[in-house]
């Protein structure tokens, strides 16, 4: 689909499913319903406000996220590479399932670092709902991704704007879903004004390469596994991943990080090893401080986050 040829605000729309492509039997099931079930273009021709604007939509796949792998992500961070790369585009917008949304915007963050603003977008209620978020949700979207001055990886649902490398999804219905940790949002999407509170992802150089050289490893990408801590845990889990070749592990610590003795006494022998580990808070908010003598801690990361970056870094892309 495309509104207008040469258009130097050019947004392109890539499609992946999700609930804001999902239906129900009933407009009034908000749970029970099916994700990925209506195409990019069809929900764009949803939004009549926009209709006529210089507009392409591209199908790159059609998932419920919590499946999504890695060759989608791979797939993905080609497209939006080529789309950001032609002078007449402005910026892309990503529709995505809510469940990984963090996962995935955390891996384009790293990997692009775009000059452009790359904004996925994603809804808490399918698109048959009977207030169906949605469509609010990508006419914002579209709005931030041609905002002059923008850039970096973006998250936006419910009018709020996290950045790619922060965001996290820390309700399991509510609209207004996600949040940035400590570092709170990036901007608020107001009557079709973008308020701006912080400045915008910082670019990174070596974009390009660091997506060939990623592009060129072969599948499959490491075996990296999250564990929790808790009361009454041991490190038998630890010890079965380590003998099945388990490539990395992050653990969701208590508090700071901390870590029941057993599963410590463990994780210091994977590591000891060969098989990296990262600490992390299980914890809704703030970081792991980092102690001296400590396993590593991942800092701000959540445990999907610190994940991602694992993976990056045992291929060689971080």
């Amino acid at each position: 689909m495309q509104n207008a040829q040469n258009a130097l605000d050019t947004v392109v729309i890539l499609g992946t499913g999700g609930t804001i492509a999902g239906t129900a039997a009933h407009a009034a099931d908000t749970v029970g319903y099916t994700a990925g079930q209506i195409g990019v273009e069809q929900l764009v021709a949803a939004v009549p406000d926009l209709a006529g604007q210089p507009l392409e939509a591209e199908q790159v796949a059609q998932l419920d996220s919590k499946d999504m792998g890695y060759e989608v992500w791979l797939q993905l961070a080609g497209r939006l590479a080529h789309h950001l790369s032609r002078p007449e585009v402005a910026g892309a917008v990503v529709t995505h399932g809510t469940d990984t949304l963090e996962e995935t915007a955390f891996f384009l963050q790293q990997v692009l670092s775009p000059s452009k603003p790359v904004v996925l977008v994603a809804a808490m209620r399918p698109a048959t709902a009977l207030m169906a978020d949605g469509p609010q949700n990508l006419l914002d979207a579209v709005l931030l991704a041609r905002t002059p001055g923008c850039h970096g990886v973006l998250a936006l649902l419910a009018g709020t704007v996290h950045a790619g490398h922060e965001v996290r999804k820390t309700h399991t219905y509510r609209l207004d879903a996600f949040g940035s940790g400590d570092a709170g949002p990036l901007a608020y999407v107001e009557a079709g004004q973008v308020r701006a509170l912080r400045p915008w992802p910082a670019p990174r150089e070596g974009a390009a390469e660091r997506l060939a050289a990623l592009q060129a490893v072969p599948q499959p990408w490491p075996w990296i596994e999250i564990l929790s801590s808790a009361a009454g845990v041991d490190g038998r889990a630890v010890q079965a991943l380590s003998a099945a070749g388990v490539a990395g592990l992050v653990v969701a610590g208590t508090g700071n990080g901390t870590l029941h003795e057993a599963l410590e006494a463990a994780l210091r022998t994977a590591v000891a090893d060969g098989v990296p580990v990262l600490r992390c808070s299980r914890c809704l908010a703030g970081g792991v401080i980092e102690v001296t003598g400590a396993l590593p801690s991942a800092g701000l990361l959540t445990p999907a986050q610190a994940r991602v970056r694992m993976l990056l870094g045992l291929l060689g892309v971080d």
